[in-house]
């Protein structure tokens, strides 16, 4: 796998879709509907009511430069996170399609059901907690524009980092990140963002396990060849509502580790049988 740094780069995807509920599609000046949007962002939500205004503010400040559509994917969120976005969508400044799914499910199944509802050939995951700055999609569009097939808002390369974290999170940070790149063979320096663009095609195709909360080190296991690159950015910690980490998205997370190494060692001695 390459992996390159900024300007040089280097999924039964459908599981718990939901319903789809698309917003009107807004219009320009003089009455001229919106282009066809470039990116798709893709954010899933559970609980998230009081972030979500700040987020679709930033979004649509962003689509005023490049052509985007928004797409929730609500998990039944008890706060009413998915009926505020269906309110907001009818009014919202941007392309906005809302997925309400029937419970929580899992971060990873959220980004695959979004994706298949995407409109673009480019697709971006995002948190809805504000952790990952819109002002950023640009360099991702940039990066997959420019050739690569995934393009990572990485913490862990020259000029990112990590704000308002204790040492412990820190600490099982950097361990999950070192299992991930030793034991899958990842070069990546960040294989466990959660914000990122991928090229839609990846995505769409059948196979993935979507397991907890960690769907790009998949993405990274099934595709070795694949053209990365990492745009450094600092994570700011979520600034409304709490962390979903908990012990079962670790477990998940383990698991799927697991299964991922189990698989590349099937991989690579089926190669060796048939050399």
């Amino acid at each position: 796998m390459k992996n390159r740094e900024r300007g040089n780069p280097h999924a039964d995807s459908g599981r718990g879709a939901g319903t789809p509920t698309p917003a009107p599609r807004a219009r320009g000046g003089a009455g001229e509907p919106r282009p066809a949007p470039v990116l798709s962002v893709v954010v899933p939500t559970y609980n998230e009511r009081d972030s979500l205004p700040q987020l679709v503010s930033g979004l649509a400040e962003a689509s005023q430069a490049l052509a985007l559509e928004l797409i929730i994917v609500d998990d039944a969120s008890p706060d009413g996170t998915g009926t505020l976005a269906e309110e907001m969508a009818k009014s919202a400044p941007l392309m906005m399609t809302v997925i309400h799914r029937p419970g929580k499910a899992g971060l990873a199944s959220a980004v695959l059901a979004g994706a298949g509802a995407a409109q673009s050939g480019v697709v971006t995951v995002m948190d809805s907690d504000l952790s990952h700055p819109p002002e950023l999609l640009p360099a991702l569009f940039e990066a997959i524009q420019g050739g690569a097939d995934v393009a990572i808002a990485s913490r862990y390369v020259p000029r990112g980092g990590v704000d308002q974290w204790p040492w412990a999170r820190r600490l099982v940070s950097r361990v999950a990140t070192t299992a991930a790149r030793v034991g899958l063979g990842l070069r990546v320096r960040d294989p466990l963002s959660g914000f990122f663009a991928v090229r839609r095609e990846i995505l769409t195709e059948r196979g993935y396990r979507g397991l907890g909360y960690k769907l790009l080190v998949e993405i990274l296991a099934r595709h070795p060849q694949a053209r990365v690159a990492e745009i450094p950015y600092r994570f700011v910690d979520r600034r409304h509502g709490r962390s979903k980490l908990g012990i079962g998205e670790i477990a998940a997370f383990i698991r799927l580790l697991v299964t991922l190494r189990v698989g590349k060692l099937e991989s690579w001695r089926v190669g060796k049988l048939k050399m």
